[in-house]
């Protein structure tokens, strides 16, 4: 695709040279007589390069770069000046003009000043596109496990990170649920393109729809100029809704239809404009229960899942809890620093409500105040020394059986419990657990009166 470039310029003869040399060097270039008209052509346009003259009647060459620097703060601006106005290019430099073309100049001076600026943006995009890569792939390192259901997952995610299919990942906080996301396009064909994150339940209602789909100028108040929403800057790339279990219920056909159609519209806009985005969702919600009870949309349920990913809580996966220990040791940068055995045969006792967030947190803690390089059972806080061992907690006890007998309904109700707690009480997970279909789960589950904690039972 060629490189798009806004020529501004009130002496018409100079502009319809500008215009008819780039041209003729492959730019596509649409020109403008004054500033007001050339500002309204970026707007529409978005080109890669701006070329400006200084002095023009109205709005000057400098009010041009000004807005150009505010609304368009990537795209270079190349200054024409007459030979007496040096000192004012320069000046134009200083607040952002990325060079300048002082008159009389010919068309090889043009074509090279133009193709070093475009090669100055090509630049900056890859550098910016190589740090995203690194960062995409030191994520991709950061999920640690050697657990055969860590193993089994990330298998799936190599599976299906160059697919274009929708991805929801479920499960607890802390979990490490945007790690798998950007693993995910890491590994996609999407890599040189953005990875964007929005947090469905951390932006007020009234916001979140421009925020995702970006609004025009006017479309409410305080809508002073157009807007890009996420959809639209991830394009290319992949774009990950945390918390997607919190969208107002008003706002998702609205993503539902994006998704089917690759359309966006933005607030206040009657054009429609084409996405190519990856979406990968989470939530550490059952968006199949909220859907059966009218909390999420079944629709959107089953588009978001055409691909589900369940990160297990950290309780379910006490052998990575030594493997963790030594990750964290060394991002802290503390690869010497080691964990007794005690320490961490107490760390594999407590039931992690936190997460893997809560292991790191706790990691980062101790290395701050070790007295020394070994962290041993007495430098952890109390509360993880007090921890019960799981082979003691809530129900496992009844795997020896009385001598005087145990009830089966009891014994199979305390067993569904257990798998709940033990997948955070999503109910997908635990059905899976007990390798049962959900339906069978959700009867057990209301014949023996058995409701998330905080829950009343119905």
């Amino acid at each position: 695709m060629s490189a798009r470039i806004v020529i501004i310029d009130d002496d018409d003869s100079l502009r319809r040279v500008l215009e008819y040399s780039l041209q003729e060097a492959g730019y596509a270039v649409a020109a403008a007589a004054s500033g007001e008209e050339g500002l309204a052509l970026c707007s529409e346009q978005r080109p890669d390069l701006v070329i400006s003259d200084l002095q023009m009647p109205g709005m000057d060459g400098m009010q041009v770069l000004q807005s150009v620097k505010r609304h368009h703060p990537e795209t270079p601006v190349i200054m024409i000046t007459a030979f007496g106005t040096v000192e004012l290019a320069v000046a134009a430099m200083k607040v952002g003009a990325y060079d300048y073309l002082t008159k009389p100049f010919n068309r090889d001076e043009l074509q090279l000043t133009v193709a070093k600026a475009l090669e100055f943006v090509g630049l900056r995009t890859e550098n910016r596109r190589l740090k995203q890569d690194l960062h995409d792939q030191r994520d991709f390192r950061a999920l640690i496990g050697s657990s055969a259901v860590m193993e089994e997952l990330f298998e799936t995610v190599r599976k299906v990170a160059d697919s274009d299919a929708t991805v929801l990942i479920t499960g607890e906080s802390g979990t490490g649920k945007e790690l798998v996301a950007r693993s995910l396009h890491a590994q996609s064909s999407r890599r040189n393109g953005p990875f964007l994150a929005i947090n469905c339940a951390a932006i007020p209602r009234d916001l979140l729809e421009s925020e995702l789909f970006g609004h025009t100028k006017g479309a409410f108040t305080g809508a002073a100029k157009d807007k890009t929403g996420k959809l639209l800057q991830a394009n290319t790339g992949t774009l990950f809704l945390d918390e997607v279990g919190e969208l107002p219920l008003e706002l998702q056909p609205k993503l539902l239809r994006t998704i089917q159609e690759r359309l966006v519209e933005p607030v206040g806009g009657d054009k429609m404009q084409r996405l190519d985005v990856r979406i990968v969702a989470a939530t550490n919600r059952d968006l199949e229960l909220a859907a059966a009870e009218g909390m999420f949309r079944e629709d959107l349920y089953y588009r978001l899942a055409v691909i589900p990913l369940h990160l297990p809580p950290l309780r379910a996966r006490r052998d990575d809890i030594p493997l963790l220990v030594r990750h964290f040791c060394a991002k802290f940068g503390a690869a010497a620093v080691s964990f007794d055995p005690a320490a961490l045969r107490t760390l594999s006792t407590y039931p992690w409500p936190g997460n893997v967030r809560e292991l790191e947190n706790l990691v980062e803690r101790l290395l701050i105040l070790r007295a020394t390089d070994t962290i041993t059972e007495a430098d952890l806080p109390e509360k993880f020394r007090q921890a019960v061992p799981p082979s003691q907690a809530g129900s496992s006890a009844i795997i020896n059986l009385p001598a005087d007998g145990y009830p089966l309904e009891r014994l199979e109700r305390e067993v569904v419990i257990q798998a709940l707690e033990r997948t955070g009480w999503n109910q997908t997970a635990a059905a899976r657990f007990l390798q049962i279909p959900r339906h069978t789960l959700l009867y057990r589950m209301e014949k023996y009166a058995i409701s998330p904690p905080g829950k009343p039972s119905s």
